[in-house]
């Protein structure tokens, strides 16, 4: 930890790593070089080079360390072009902590290689306004005007955007504005359906909130229909998904202190996320906050020992319902026979080590067929804002996704994550097929309401 003023960014001329947390030579050394990490990696597919596998950014982190390499312009794009999947710590035979490596890599890089003027621009408007629903809501009016008004239609039909891959990769993803969630209030305690078990915590998100919505709102029905009082407080902002997986540290520290303070005093049994990215953020307080360089020392531990806590309480809807016990009577969402093939969002699957639990909850649901596609562990591209930062690769694997999803002659695509659902419609458009695209919990409530749904 950073106790005096020495700026934590002066960079060691040997290693090329500055003195702040650069990547343990311990972890390093755990990996045996056996290449089993190359099949699963989805840059390593597209991009097909060595050095855009995790093997190769291994090699790279040790060279540095080594003072064999340095950390400049012809290596520090080798660990942008990482989605942060964790799909090689799920496949590392040796165990190796991939995930911690490259955690702290991202601030290193961000902290020590200058970007060009552009990559600054781009990535300020990211950090600085995605991450804060208030500034996000801001932009939406204009969002929906620019949807409503053929302007939209105009801009697309004339290609202009093909000459700003970055902007083109934003429009692209854009959900169809509701104004409606733009003020959108919940009450600070929802009461259970039925007799209380549980006094449960929800998290709303920032992209969520806003343009998933009713995904939120679903998830507050499923939990109180299952016995849940449901506790909102409205102080809570963003997890810190966003910049804690492009390496923006400080910013990832303060808005998990917020989120930590907004919940610790609510006094609930658990604390629910319905997304998978959040989710596996909100599981890494205690290492986010373990070395808080902009903090002192007491206050630092203060926050460690209430991240340990918090953290303790974080549960995925699917993993809670199931951990809990999901007793509700369910009805079909269909007339006929449904099939639905759930996608198994990357933080979720590889992060959190959950994939059962979702797929268990859809087959309660009366005349649901589950099907499985092939290479369901491959990254759709979204991975944050992957796809706005690296919109190549990620259309290549989220063309691939989608084309894996629709071979299962499903009629609904279950996503439990806000990324990879924008990711995955935006395809869909692309390849001119029309599926729906729900989250679980959505299906769910659905079924607990015995509301049908409608046809694309």
């Amino acid at each position: 930890m950073n106790t005096t003023n020495t700026p934590i960014n002066t960079i060691n001329s040997e290693k090329g790593f500055d003195d702040h947390n650069p990547p343990s030579q311990n972890l390093i050394d755990q990996c045996v070089h056996c290449g089993f990490c190359l099949s699963t990696c989805p840059s390593y597919r597209v991009i097909g080079k060595e050095m855009d596998s995790p093997r190769g950014r291994i090699y790279l982190m040790n060279a540095i360390n080594q003072g064999e390499a340095k950390l400049d312009e012809s290596t520090s794009p080798h660990f942008d072009s990482c989605l942060g999947c964790l799909a090689c710590v799920t496949t590392c035979p040796s165990g190796v902590q991939y995930d911690q490596l490259i955690a702290s890599v991202r601030p290193q890089v961000e902290r020590n290689q200058p970007r060009n003027w552009w990559e600054k621009i781009l990535r300020t408007l990211i950090f600085n306004i995605f991450p804060y629903p208030a500034r996000l809501s801001i932009f939406l009016p204009l969002l929906w005007f620019y949807q409503i008004s053929g302007l939209q239609a105009l801009v697309r039909k004339t290609g202009i955007l093909k000459f700003f891959p970055r902007i083109a990769s934003m429009e692209s993803i854009l959900p169809s504005i509701q104004l409606a969630s733009i003020n959108k209030k919940y009450p600070y305690t929802i009461p259970p359906q039925k007799e209380k078990k549980y006094r449960v915590g929800l998290i709303l998100g920032c992209v969520q909130r806003l343009f998933f919505d009713p995904v939120n709102e679903a998830t507050v029905r499923v939990l109180t229909a299952n016995g849940c009082e449901v506790v909102i407080p409205p102080s809570q902002g963003c997890c810190g998904a966003l910049p804690a997986h492009q390496g923006q540290e400080n910013q990832a520290q303060t808005l998990a202190k917020q989120m930590i303070d907004s919940f610790l005093s609510a006094e609930v049994d658990y604390i629910i996320i319905n997304a998978a990215g959040c989710g596996h953020t909100l599981k890494e307080y205690h290492h986010i906050l373990k070395d808080d360089s902009e903090g002192n020392c007491y206050a630092a531990r203060i926050y460690e020992e209430k991240a340990k806590e918090f953290v303790s309480k974080v549960r995925d809807i699917n993993e809670f319902l199931m951990e809990t016990g999901f007793n509700v009577d369910l009805s079909p969402v269909t007339d006929d026979t449904v099939k639905v093939v759930y996608q198994d969002a990357c933080h979720l699957l590889h992060g959190q080590k959950i994939s059962l639990q979702p797929r268990q909850l859809l087959q309660k649901i009366p005349n649901l067929e589950l099907k499985e596609p092939v290479d369901a562990a491959l990254c759709c591209g979204s991975a944050g804002v992957y796809n706005l930062l690296q919109p190549d690769v990620a259309n290549e694997l989220g063309e691939q996704k989608v084309q894996n999803l629709l071979n299962t002659g499903a009629s609904i695509i279950a996503s439990p994550n806000p990324g990879c659902a924008l990711q995955i419609t935006k395809h869909l458009k692309l390849q001119g097929k029309e599926v729906k695209v729900m989250h679980p919990m959505e299906l769910l409530d659905h079924s607990i309401r015995g509301e049908l749904i409608k046809s694309t």
